[in-house]
C-alpha cells in the first residue's frame, strides 16, 4: 500500500486587529437592523386596528366610487384579412382614402407592416376621421357624449373604440364599448358596413376608373341613341317611309304591273271605238277604265304632285323615294352606329366591373357583433381590492412615520423644522381670513363715507 502524501505543516496567520474590529461592527449592525425591523413590527401589531379600519374603510369607499361609476358594455367584430390580390390594388384603394381618411390610412401603409400585412389597409380605413364622422352622425354621438364640436365626438369616439390586427394571422378585431349594449353592437355594425362602403367607392384602380369612364360613356352613348331612334322613329311616321328599299322594289313591280293592265285596257278601248261610237256604254266604261289607271301610275310616279298634296298619301311615290332615301340612309346608319357602340361599350363595362371586383379587397366578417350581455367596465371587484390595498399601505407608511416621530427627540433640527413649519401653515388661513375681513370692512367703511357725504353735499346745495 501507498503511504498518504505528507503535506508540509502550515502554521496558522496571525489575524490582524482591523479584521477584529470589522467583524464587531457587522455584528452590531446586523443586530441594529434586527431591533429596528422588530420595533417595525411592533409598531404595525400594536396599529393592527388602524390598519384593518383603514382597509375596511378604503374596500367599502373604493367599491361605492365604483357604483357610482357607469357600466360600459363592449361588442367585437372579427373580420377575415383581405385577400392579397396584389399590391397594386390594395395601394390604389389606399390612395383613395388617404385624402380623406385624416392621414392614418397613408401612415399605416408606409409602417413596418407595409403592404406585406394586408389587414393593415383596413385598420388605416377604420381608424380614419371618415368612417368615425359617419358613426357619429347616424348615432348623434355629440348629443350623447354632450360635446360641442365634432373634433371632441372623434376623441371620444376613439377612446371608446379599438382596432387591431393580428400581426400573424392577419384577423382584424373591432371593439365598441358604449353605455348602452344595443348601442354597442350597432356602432360596431356601422363600422364594417363604412368599411365595405369605403373599400367598393373610394378605390382608385385601373379597373375602376376604366369601369368609371364606360359607365360616363354609356349613359351619354345612350341619350344619342335614344335622340337617333325618335329622329328616325319621327321621319318614318311622317313620310311614310317604312323601310324605303323595299318599298321602292314593291312600288317599281306594283308600276310596271299597273302599266301592263294600262297597255291592255287600252287595246280593247281601241277595239271597243272601231265597232262602237265614243257615247256607247262600252267604249265609256272602258274609257273610266284607261283613266283610272293612268291617274294610279302617275300617283305611284309622283308626276303632278307636290309636297302638300303628297303629305296626306299613305305611302311616298317613287320620285320621292329617290329624295327621301338620302336622309332615310343617313338617320338609318346613325341609329345602326350607335346601337353598335352601345352594344360594345356595354360589353367592355361588364368587364370592368368584374375586374374591379376582382381586384377590390372584400370585407369578410368572421364573428359578426353581438349586443352584450355582461359588463366591461368598471371591474369594480378589482378596484375595490385595489382600494384596500391601497389604504392598507398609506396607513402602514402613517404608523411607520408617526412611530420615527414619536422615537425623534424633542431637540431633533427635523422635528423642530416640521413643527415650525407646520404651526405657520396652521397660522396663515387664520391671518388670510383676518386680512380678508378687515378688507371687507374697509371697502363697506369706505363705501358707508362716501354715501353720507354725498348725502350731506345734497342738503347743502338744497
Amino acid at each position: 500500500m501507498k503511504s498518504p502524501v505528507q503535506t508540509p505543516y502550515e502554521p496558522e496567520r496571525e489575524r490582524q486587529p482591523e479584521s477584529f474590529f470589522l467583524e464587531a461592527v457587522n455584528a452590531e449592525m446586523a443586530s441594529e437592523a434586527r431591533e429596528r425591523t422588530a420595533r417595525r413590527l411592533r409598531r404595525l401589531w400594536n396599529g393592527r386596528r388602524l390598519l384593518v379600519r383603514a382597509t375596511l374603510w378604503g374596500v367599502v369607499g373604493t367599491a361605492l366610487v365604483a357604483l357610482l361609476i357607469p357600466s360600459r358594455y363592449t361588442s367585437t367584430v372579427r373580420l377575415m384579412p383581405p385577400s392579397p390580390g396584389g399590391s397594386g390594388s390594395l395601394a390604389a384603394v389606399l390612395a383613395g382614402v388617404g385624402g380623406q381618411a385624416g392621414g392614418g390610412a397613408a401612415g399605416l401603409l408606409e409602417n413596418s407592416l407595409g403592404l406585406k400585412n394586408s389587414s393593415a389597409l383596413f385598420v388605416g380605413i377604420l381608424n380614419s376621421d371618415r368612417v368615425r364622422d359617419a358613426v357619429i352622425d347616424k348615432f348623434h354621438l355629440q348629443k350623447v357624449y354632450g360635446v360641442g364640436y365634432p373634433e371632441d365626438a372623434r376623441k371620444v369616439l376613439a377612446e371608446a373604440t379599438n382596432v387591431s390586427a393580428d400581426r400573424q394571422s392577419g384577423i382584424i378585431t373591432v371593439s365598441v364599448s358604449d353605455l348602452k349594449p344595443w348601442r354597442a353592437a350597432a356602432m360596431a355594425q356601422e363600422y364594417i358596413n363604412e368599411l365595405n362602403y369605403v373599400v367598393n367607392h373610394l378605390t382608385t384602380s385601373s379597373a375602376h376608373r376604366e369601369s368609371v369612364f364606360l359607365a360616363e360613356r354609356l349613359e351619354q352613348v345612350k341619350g344619342d341613341l335614344e335622340t337617333a331612334e325618335k329622329d328616325f322613329s319621327r321621319f318614318a311616321s311622317t313620310n311614310t317611309a317604312i323601310d324605303i328599299p323595299n318599298q321602292g322594289k314593291a312600288m317599281v313591280s306594283a308600276a310596271a304591273t299597273l302599266q301592263g293592265n294600262l297597255i291592255g285596257v287600252e287595246s280593247e278601248l281601241e277595239a271597243l271605238r272601231q265597232v262602237y261610237t265614243d257615247g256607247n256604254v262600252h267604249v265609256r266604261a272602258a274609257q273610266a277604265r284607261v283613266n283610272e289607271l293612268r291617274r294610279q301610275l302617275d300617283k305611284l310616279g309622283g308626276k303632278g304632285t307636290d309636297e302638300k298634296s303628297g303629305a296626306g298619301e299613305l305611302y311616298p311615290s317613287i320620285r320621292q323615294l329617290s329624295t327621301l332615301g338620302v336622309t332615310y340612309a343617313d338617320l338609318l346608319r346613325r341609329v345602326k352606329v350607335e346601337e353598335a357602340v352601345f352594344k360594345t361599350l356595354t360589353q367592355e363595362y361588364e368587364m370592368a366591373r368584374v375586374e374591379e371586383a376582382r381586384d377590390i379587397p372584400t370585407v369578410k366578417v368572421l364573428d359578426s357583433p353581438l349586443v352584450p350581455e355582461r359588463k366591461s367596465y368598471p371591474p369594480r371587484l378589482a378596484m375595490a381590492l385595489a382600494g384596500g390595498f391601497l389604504s392598507l399601505s398609506l396607513a402602514m407608511v402613517w404608523l411607520m412615520v408617526r412611530g420615527r416621530w414619536d422615537e425623534a427627540e424633542p431637540a431633533d433640527p427635523r422635528k423642530v423644522l416640521a413643527q415650525d413649519i407646520y404651526s405657520t401653515l396652521r397660522a396663515y388661513p387664520l391671518r388670510a381670513s383676518r386680512s380678508g375681513l378687515g378688507l371687507v370692512r374697509s371697502i363697506t367703511d369706505r363705501g358707508w363715507r362716501c354715501r353720507l357725504s354725498g348725502r350731506s353735499r345734497r342738503e347743502d346745495e338744497q
